[in-house]
C-alpha cells in the first residue's frame, strides 16, 4: 500500500479511474433507480412509498461509510504519516456530509406517510444527525488548522484525532435501532442474509454499487484538486523565497 501512497502514482491512477468510476456509477445509479421506480413491485405494506428505499439506503450507506475512511486515512496518518492519508480524509468529508444530509431529507420525506411524523428523536435518527454535525465540525476544524499561519504538523494530528474520534458514533449508529426503542425498522440486510425479496434486494444492491462507484470518483477527483492546489501553493512559496533571498543579500 505503500506505492499507493505515492502521490505521483496516484495521480496517474486516479486520472484514469475518477472518471472511470463516475460514468459507471450514473449508468448504475440511473438503471437501478429506474428499475426500482418504475418496475419493481409495490410493497405490500407500504405501497409505493417504499421505493425511496432505492435513494435512501444507498445515502445512509456512504455517509456512514464516508466517516469510516475518514476514520482509517486518519489512523494511517497519524500512525505511518502516509502522505496522501490527510488528503484523502480532506476529499471524503464534503462528499460524506452531501450523503447524509441526503439520508436524513428522504428519510423525513419517506417518514411521514410511514411514521405520520417528519421526525422522531429516536436512536437511528439522531446518530444520524450527530454524524452530519460530526461532518461539519472536521471540515470546519480542518479549514481552521490549513488557515492559520501556523498550521502545521501538530494541527493536522488534531484533525486526525478528530477523525478518529468521530468514529465511535459508526457502530452507534448501526446498533440503535436494537439498542433502544425505534420506530426505524431493524435492518433487513444482514451478513449473508437478506429479508428482503429479490425484487427489491437486486435494484437495492445495484443502486448502492452505483452510488459507492459516484462516491469513489467524487473523492478521487477532489483528490486531484487538493493535491494540485497544494503543488501550487508549494511553488508559489518557492518563487517568494527566491525573491526574498536576493533582497536578503543587497540588504547586506
Amino acid at each position: 500500500m505503500h506505492g499507493f501512497a505515492n502521490p505521483a502514482r496516484f495521480l496517474r491512477i486516479a486520472r484514469w479511474a475518477a472518471p472511470l468510476c463516475l460514468l459507471l456509477g450514473f449508468a448504475l445509479a440511473a438503471g437501478a433507480l429506474v428499475w426500482g421506480v418504475f418496475f419493481a413491485p409495490a410493497d405490500a405494506l407500504q405501497g409505493d412509498t417504499v421505493r425511496i428505499v432505492y435513494l435512501h439506503v444507498p445515502t445512509a450507506w456512504l455517509g456512514m461509510g464516508g466517516w469510516s475512511a475518514i476514520a482509517i486515512a486518519s489512523f494511517t496518518e497519524i500512525v505511518w504519516r502516509h502522505p496522501l492519508a490527510g488528503i484523502a480524509a480532506r476529499a471524503v468529508a464534503l462528499p460524506g456530509a452531501v450523503f447524509t444530509a441526503l439520508c436524513l431529507i428522504t428519510g423525513s420525506i419517506w417518514g411521514r406517510p410511514a411514521w405520520g411524523t417528519w421526525w422522531v428523536w429516536d436512536g437511528r435518527l439522531t446518530s444520524m444527525l450527530v454524524l452530519l454535525f460530526l461532518y461539519f465540525g472536521y471540515m470546519a476544524l480542518d479549514a481552521a488548522a490549513r488557515g492559520s499561519q501556523q498550521a502545521g504538523q501538530g494541527q493536522s494530528r488534531i484533525t486526525a484525532i478528530f477523525g478518529l474520534v468521530g468514529a465511535v458514533n459508526i457502530p452507534v449508529i448501526h446498533y440503535s435501532v436494537t439498542w433502544w426503542n425505534s420506530l426505524h425498522q431493524p435492518p433487513s440486510i444482514t451478513m449473508g442474509k437478506s429479508a428482503m425479496a429479490a425484487d427489491f434486494l437486486v435494484p437495492l444492491l445495484i443502486a448502492t454499487l452505483g452510488f459507492s462507484l459516484i462516491f469513489g470518483g467524487i473523492v478521487m477527483a477532489r483528490m486531484r484538486t487538493i493535491l494540485a492546489d497544494e503543488q501550487a501553493e508549494a511553488r508559489l512559496r518557492r518563487k517568494a523565497m527566491r525573491a526574498q533571498a536576493p533582497a536578503a543579500g543587497e540588504a547586506w
